[in-house]
């Protein structure tokens, strides 16, 4: 037991002193404005390279993954049906159907999905 302990103390001691000396040759003591500025293939960039994007690209790219999971949760559903008792997966299947599309008709009223605004 003491000599599992002590391996183990020994391994977190290397672990503190390998972090330490990889913390202290890593610091930058030059900051140059050049290297901090955005690349714009050599030029001076024109305006903010922080741009905000669209909250409507981001929505329609959450909405685009919950549906892909969605995806890949009904497909393996509907193999094992055909190995198993059928009712408990078509009732989990279609509660969970009805909550997917209960969220797509919420996105739908409020206007996440209306592009043309």
């Amino acid at each position: 037991m003491i000599l599992i302990f002590s391996a183990v103390v020994i391994t977190l001691i290397i672990a503190a002193v390998v972090m330490v000396v990889a913390s202290l040759i890593s610091k930058k003591t030059c900051v140059d404005r050049e290297k901090s500025s955005p690349f714009e293939c050599g030029f001076d960039p024109h305006g903010s390279a922080r741009i905000p994007f669209s909250l409507r690209f981001f929505l329609i790219a959450v909405i685009f993954l919950i549906f892909d999971v969605e995806i890949t949760l009904l497909l393996p559903m509907v193999s094992v049906m055909g190995l198993s008792n059928i009712g408990p997966y078509l009732t989990t299947g279609l509660f969970f159907l009805l909550i997917l599309l209960f969220g797509l008709y919420l996105e739908w009223h409020s206007g996440a999905l209306d592009w043309s605004n």
